[in-house]
This record gives C-alpha cells, structure tokens and sequence, in this order.
C-alpha cells in the first residue's frame, strides 16, 4: 500500500520572502503539490511570496473562495458555502495525501493566527500526518515596520478581529495596555469610531501590506477608509515604550483644564464603561480615596495623589485647584459618583467659591453599588424603590429615621447605604426598629458584601432575623416592599424579585 503524504501548514510570513523561516522554505521546495488560498481573480498573496522558491513540476493546487464577504444569494447562506468550500478543499488535498504526495498549504502569517489552514487542518490532520510551520505574524511584522515595541513588561496585549461590534470594540480597546485590531477593509469606519469612544484613537497606527514591497503606514487618524485594504491593521503599541521616547500622543490642549468625576463602578475592570476608561486614561491627575485609586491602573506621566476616607471636600478643592493650572484631574469614586459620593462634594466646592466658578466640571456615571447587588439576587428593585444611606456623619439621625419611616409607609423598597462601620454599630438595629413598625417581620432583606469581588457574599434574611453585628461598611441592604417574593428555582438557587405590578 502507498505511504500517505504528509499536511503541512506552512507561514509564509506578512509579505517579505526573506521573513520565511528556514523550515518553511525547505518544505515548500520539497513538496509534491503546493494549495494556496485566493479569490476569483487567481491572485495569491501567500503563492506571491514564495515564488522564488517553486518548481516547474509543482503541481498547484489553488482553492479559489467561492465568496470573499458574508454577503451571497445563496440558500445555505455564506456558513454554508464556506464550510462547503472547505470540506470541498479538504477533499481535493486527501486524494493527493491518499497518493502518497506530501501537500504544502501556503498560508499568510501564520497558519494558526486567523489562518484559513486552520479549516483544513481541523478536516485532514486526524486522517493524515500534519505538521503546522509558524510564520511571523502581522502583528509582529508591524511593530517592525513602525519601530515600536508592542508589549513592556506587564502590560496586556489584546488581538481583535475588527469585524466585532464598535461597541465591543470599544470596550476592549479601553481596558487594555496595547492592541492589535485585524480585518480592516469594510470595519475600518467601525474601528475608527471605536478607537475614538475608547480615546485611544491618537494612539494608534495604520500599517498596511507590513514587510512587503507595496508597504505603508500612518497614523490611523489621518487614515481615508476608501483606501484601506483588508491586509492591513491597527496598533495601539505599548504605552510605556511611547512615554520613554517621549512620543505620546499628546490630548488637545484645554484653556483652563477640567475636573471629570468618574464612576468605577463596585469592583472590577468588567463593570468600568469605556467613556470612564477613556477619562482616566486621558487625565494627567487621579484624586481620590486611596483604595479607589489603587483601583486604577498605574499610567506613564499620570501623577496620583491619595487621601483618606473623611476628606471630601478637601479633595475636591485639590481637584479644582489642579484644574486651574490647565490640567486634566479625573476625581474617582467607586459605584456611581452622583450617588454618596464624589461629584456633590466637587460641586459643592465648585460653587462655593468664585476662583473656580469657569472651571468645567463633568461627571461620568458608574454601575451603583445597588444595582450590582440586585442583580446578583435576581431582581429585587422590579418596581419603585428607593436610597438612603444610614450615615449620620452629614446628617443628623432623626432626619434618617423620618425618612426610613416615610419610604417604609409608603412601601418603597429600599437600598441603604452606609449601614455601618467601625464607629457607628447601633444604626442598623434602629433601621430595623423603624421598619419593623410599618413592614411585616417576614419581609425580605438581602445583605450583599463586597459585591463583584473575590470575597462577594449574598445573604437572604428578614427583617425580624436581621442580624445587626453581621452587617459593616462593605455591606448594602436591599429591604423588600410588600410585594417582593423570595423564590427558589430548579436549582435550588433562591432568587429575591419584587413584580412590576402593584395591587389596587
């Protein structure tokens, strides 16, 4: 019987042949059929490449797509055809494989980064032998051409198909350190706009054909999308290695500065929207609470400046003045700065004193600690709710326990805040005395710790069984109306959710 042929998925690197790897060019020149890749035009970028090195007795084996978009009349839809196409292709290799003939797949790059080999692979290798030769890769390739590490250190690097919604998109591009943004062409005005949300568009490079004869590159921003082809990507490089040559990109100059107050949601880079990412990333100054700070990630040039807990208003007046020298200062808060925290404070001091009367002053919401709760119970806040926090520091005690009382008559369900803390233990079992007079004992209470972090514990209680002593500041309370239903689901799992509804 005849020895099958071997599969090879040869990288062919991004355009120079001189990038091929020793192996790559000896398998090519051995093989008995080269396949690449190509529209309906015949040309091959990969087949290009490498043509030096083909023989007149090569027999060629070109898989020309039967579609290069999504788009196509046909009943099957364009998964359909193309997965059509590849087992057709993988057909037509297996009878050169069958013959014994050893079968080189050109592939552009690499094989197994966004290669079309990958199909055929997935379709062969378990029927014959196969062997993947990695090529440079274009994201490599292009931070060659442009000079410009792409990772330093402990950044994070994050590869993207540009195809991906502008808004997922643009979240990814503001939580990472560095990225690379593929299959540009028809995405490009999407990637445009999602670099532009996510404030890393003046970052960012355009490199098209890297390495090859026909190579270009600029800054994306100046980049028109009707001559952007599909091989081609954007780089957002290391932020490090742009501050020590010292080439950031510098954000346009503001006459006075501005104060932005940004929300960092409860915990966690997942609950961080991308216009918050894209003010800290943009803000020369970070002011806040010392714990909120550390919260965001350390930034080349970007100077921090730390306080403790009970000093609001004094960092806000830090904010502003720092404002007044023509900088950009993001003051943080954790959950949403507008609700018990940090943007009441700056506008309180904004306008309380005329010096900073013309400094702009924005707020940037966040996830509140109340909604991340809720949603970890099921849906506790379905119908009219309402917030208060059980702190006394700002307000006396009688004015919160009206409060509690008039929202408790009125059968609100409620989010407190601030239940307690070190210095203030009494104010949970007073809350519950209160409530306790216009509520049933039954009513439920959930108690969310650390809501989002690695610690995070949701408790189900009532009202009467309300524990005060379980209860500190890293708690919020979630106290039911008359409505809210506590359910267990098939999995045991209880659920806490109040009806859209109301009787009468």
């Amino acid at each position: 019987m005849t020895q099958p042929g071997t599969l090879y998925g040869v990288g062919v690197g991004p355009g120079d042949p001189e990038l091929l790897t020793v192996k790559a060019a000896r398998l090519i020149g051995e093989a008995d059929v080269v396949a690449y890749y190509s529209a309906r035009h015949g040309r091959s970028i990969a087949r290009s490449i490498v043509a030096g090195l083909l023989r007149d007795d090569h027999r060629h084996e070109p898989l020309v797509y039967p579609v290069t978009t999504e788009e196509t009349d046909d009943p099957a839809g364009y998964e359909g055809v193309i997965r059509q196409f590849y087992d057709d292709s993988a057909e037509r290799l297996a009878g050169h494989l069958t013959a014994g003939r050893s079968v080189v797949v050109l592939c552009a790059g690499d094989p197994m980064f966004y290669g079309s080999y990958m199909y055929l692979h997935e379709r062969l290798a378990h029927r014959f032998p196969a062997e993947v030769v990695p090529g440079v890769t274009s994201v490599s390739a292009a931070s060659a051409v442009l000079g410009r590490p792409l990772v330093e250190r402990d950044e994070v690097l994050t590869v993207l198909p540009g195809t991906l919604p502008a808004e997922e998109l643009a979240r990814r591009l503001a939580d990472t350190d560095a990225a690379a943004v593929l299959k540009l062409g028809r995405t490009f005005d999407a990637v445009h706009t999602a670099l532009d949300d996510a404030g890393r568009l003046p970052e960012t490079w355009y490199v098209e054909r890297a390495t090859s004869p026909r190579a270009r590159y600029a800054p994306l921003a100046q980049v028109s999308a009707d001559e952007v082809p599909y091989f081609s990507l954007a780089l957002l490089p290391s932020p490090t290695s742009a501050a020590a040559r010292d080439d950031r990109p510098v954000p346009a100059p503001v006459a006075q500065g501005e104060v932005v107050v940004v929300g960092l949601g409860p915990a966690g880079p997942r609950w961080l929207t991308p216009e918050t990412s894209r003010a800290l990333r943009e803000a020369e100054h970070l002011v806040g609470y010392g714990p909120y700070v550390d919260r965001v990630p350390v930034r080349p040039g970007q100077q921090r400046h730390t306080s403790g807990n009970q000093v609001e208003t004094d960092r806000a007046a830090q904010a502003l003045e720092l404002a007044l020298t023509g900088a950009r200062v993001a003051v943080v808060s954790s959950g949403d700065p507008g609700v018990f925290a940090m943007a009441a404070a700056v506008y309180e001091v904004a306008t309380a004193h005329p010096r900073f009367a013309d400094v702009p002053v924005r707020v940037l919401p966040g996830l509140t600690a109340a909604q991340a709760a809720a949603s970890r119970i099921g849906a506790p806040l379905g119908h009219d709710f309402a917030v208060l926090s059980l702190s006394d520091r700002l307000k006396p005690w009688p004015v919160i326990e009206a409060r509690l009382a008039a929202a408790a008559a009125a059968d609100l369900v409620l989010a407190l805040y601030n239940p307690a803390s070190a210095a203030r233990r009494w104010q949970v079992g007073a809350a519950r005395d209160v409530l306790l007079q216009h509520r049933d004992p039954k009513t439920p209470v959930v108690v969310a710790r650390d809501v989002g972090r690695a610690s995070e514990a949701i408790t189900v209680t009532t009202l009467a069984e309300l524990d005060p002593a379980t209860v500190d500041m890293r708690c919020l309370l979630l106290v039911g109306s008359s409505t809210t239903q506590v359910s267990t689901r098939g999995d045991d799992s209880i659920v806490v959710w109040t009806p859209r509804t109301y009787p009468g």
